[in-house]
């Protein structure tokens, strides 16, 4: 086992760590050691393995940074104290082309060491340091001089999901370094992207917000600027600023069996740099949607439109529309949200939808959740509140499941009671589909229906002929004043933020691909991808997803092994192929739902969409259930020397 450490010198800005290993006859105790020094092969900073049947050394050529990063490291460890020394010449090992006489005579001079500590229980392989360079072999294969930086874990995405994912990292796998690649120059994703009028959630912040971080607002349907706020201040609690790099947008990865790592591709977009990252394991945290693009319906003569034209994912930072006459076009959560905001700052908003949408109203503050915090700690409270809403949705689903026409009616006379006898609640708020085939749209306060009874809001269900110069002709010949035009017409989704994949030099051609539990991928290694619910809260999925890929690293700890990765079975040859989201219509998902992975009719390789069902399969069931194969183990070892031959000793 490892029973000395040795830090010290300086040399060109940079000092070395001797790991020092004795080892103890034919004994597990020296198995572990050996394992241990050779799984060093893989850290980027190694120089040199060195080993005789006394003793092995590792010897790491780190920056002074990192130095620092690996003695507070070991002071956790060891509760004890471990600088670099700054003597020039102590004991520099390098590796000499394999030579084993050079190395072994290397050894000899090994002197001036600065601090010599005894560690006590270092049997495991340690934790790949962040932010460690990678400049040995491994960049042959990938055909780039470019420095590689090296982590256990990749996160793509520093939005609601992948801030999660590194706290549950930081709760569930201290050990393992990450690093969370955004591309856009701040944290937040949706939240820091959007910015037109009325930004907020479409579900109460008791779900959206995590399981491990209580939401303590007294609003529960929240501004964006509150969510925002929110997960900013969950990556601090969690210390995750060192671990994100902003403005580095993931263009591609690529799986290789013999390292069992994915090389990350990465372009800074201030600059253009490309980057590589080393990473064991990749966690897809990018979102659905393209950030870049959305959805542009053809209308004609959109040209000839001489005002003003706005969309809601590029809204600009100072948009004056108080006393304008706007049409929003569009009827989902987006426009929902856009239309009364707008209004209350002195717009004339007309929205225009080709087909009408279920709409529910519900209070933008928790009542109960309130309460409950004025007398209970703020996580009991949080817990409670959560799983009460977390049943309620539930329920409520499955009455649209089961009894859609009943919930139908309830639906509409909830409209009607906001709006009053006299309102065209038939043409204006009655889908031609059951409630949740598409997804319901949430407004707090009914601000919707009240801003409709102000006169501030008109409704105009229909199609679109034309844009004029003026505005919009409607199919039905009624022409429309703008001197505004919001187009809210629906988002362009994206599989896996559009990055290219490949396995082994193999692209991955996700379509063929089986979706196992709605996270990894047939045929796939170490990669889990987070998408929500689309008849719940997003971060419902996220945590459960973030919960098992912690359990897999530990899994994998446990096993021995690098490598994990979903297999179909021989009973899974054949199987029925599905859409991987079922039975909802929404344009956004039809639109592209023959780009992402299928499913199946049978665990693990369907995707149920349903909390309750994925909290077994995913928390509860077994990891081991012989469709996800554990594999690629660590290299056995035995007594003869570490980079030396029997000849050279």
């Amino acid at each position: 086992m490892v029973n000395q450490l040795a830090v010290g010198g300086r040399r060109r800005g940079r000092g070395q760590v001797f790991l020092v290993f004795e080892r103890r006859g034919n004994t597990a105790a020296t198995l572990g050691a050996t394992r241990l020094c050779l799984m060093a092969r893989s850290v980027p900073a190694v120089v040199s393995i060195l080993s005789t049947r006394g003793c092995a050394v590792v010897v790491l050529n780190l920056s002074r940074n990192v130095m620092r990063m690996f003695g507070s490291l070991l002071i956790r460890l060891m509760r004890c104290r471990v600088r670099p020394s700054d003597r020039a010449g102590a004991g520099e090992i390098r590796e000499q082309q394999g030579c084993c006489r050079e190395q072994t005579h290397a050894l000899c001079q090994f002197h001036h060491v600065g601090n010599v500590i005894p560690i006590e229980g270092l049997g495991q392989r340690p934790p790949i340091q962040p932010g460690e360079r990678d400049s040995m072999n491994f960049l042959q294969k990938t055909g780039t001089t470019e420095q590689v930086e090296t982590f256990d874990v990749v996160i793509v995405g520093g939005g609601l999901s992948g801030i999660g994912t590194g706290c549950h990292l930081r709760r569930k796998c201290p050990n393992k370094s990450f690093v969370i690649l955004e591309g856009r120059p701040s944290l937040g994703g949706t939240w820091d992207l959007f910015r037109y009028p009325g930004v907020r959630s479409d579900s109460d912040m008791h779900t959206l917000g995590y399981n491990f971080k209580p939401w303590k607002e007294a609003k529960s349907i929240a501004d964006g600027t509150a969510i925002l706020k929110y997960i900013h201040e969950t990556a601090e609690d969690f210390d995750l600023g060192p671990h994100i790099r902003f403005g580095q947008r993931v263009t591609g990865a690529e799986w290789d069996t013999e390292s069992a790592s994915w090389i990350v591709e990465a372009t800074r977009t201030d600059t253009g740099e490309k980057l590589r990252f080393r990473g064991n394991f990749l966690a897809m945290c990018s979102g659905y949607f393209n950030y870049e693009s959305w959805h542009k319906p053809a209308f004609k003569d959109i040209e000839r439109y001489q005002g003003q034209l706005l969309h809601p994912q590029a809204w600009p930072e100072e948009v004056d529309y108080a006393g304008k006459q706007v049409v929003v076009i569009g009827s989902g959560a987006t426009a929902m949200t856009l239309v009364p905001a707008m209004a209350d700052e002195g717009a004339h908003v007309t929205m225009v939808q080709r087909s009408p949408t279920y709409v529910v109203s519900r209070p933008d503050k928790d009542a109960i959740a309130n309460t409950l915090r004025k007398f209970l700690p703020e996580r009991v409270a949080y817990a409670i509140t959560r799983w009460k809403n977390i049943t309620l949705q539930n329920h409520f689903y499955r009455n649209c499941l089961v009894k859609p026409g009943k919930v139908k009616n309830t639906l509409l006379g909830w409209v009607r009671d906001h709006l009053g006898p006299d309102y065209d609640v038939e043409t204006h708020f009655t889908p031609s589909y059951n409630p949740w085939e598409q997804r319901l749209c949430l407004i707090p306060n009914a601000d919707l229906f009240r801003t409709i009874k102000s006169g501030a809001v008109e409704v105009v269900t229909g199609t679109i002929e034309s844009f004029t110069e003026t505005g919009l002709r409607m199919s039905s010949g009624r022409d429309l004043q703008a001197d505004m035009v919001v187009t809210a017409t629906g988002l362009e989704l994206l599989v896996l933020g559009g990055i290219k994949f490949s396995v082994d030099g193999k692209p991955v051609k996700m379509p063929e691909c089986f979706s196992y539990k709605g996270m990894m991928y047939s045929d796939v290694p170490n990669l889990v991808q987070t998408f929500g619910y689309i008849n719940a809260s997003w971060t419902l999925r996220s945590d459960l997803t973030a919960e098992y890929l912690c359990r897999l690293l530990n899994r994998m700890d446990e096993l021995g092994m690098r490598q994990c990765t979903p297999r179909l079975r021989e009973e899974d040859q054949g199987m029925p192929e599905r859409p991987w989201i079922e039975n909802f219509s929404s344009g956004y998902m039809q639109r592209s739902m023959h780009l992402f992975p299928k499913q199946s009719d049978r665990a693990p390789w369907h995707n149920p969409q349903r909390y309750t069902l994925d909290k077994k399969m995913i928390r509860s069931a077994e990891l081991e259930d012989g469709a996800l194969r554990f594999e690629n183990p660590w290299p056995a070892y035995d007594e003869e020397p570490l980079g030396v031959s029997a000849a050279g000793q």
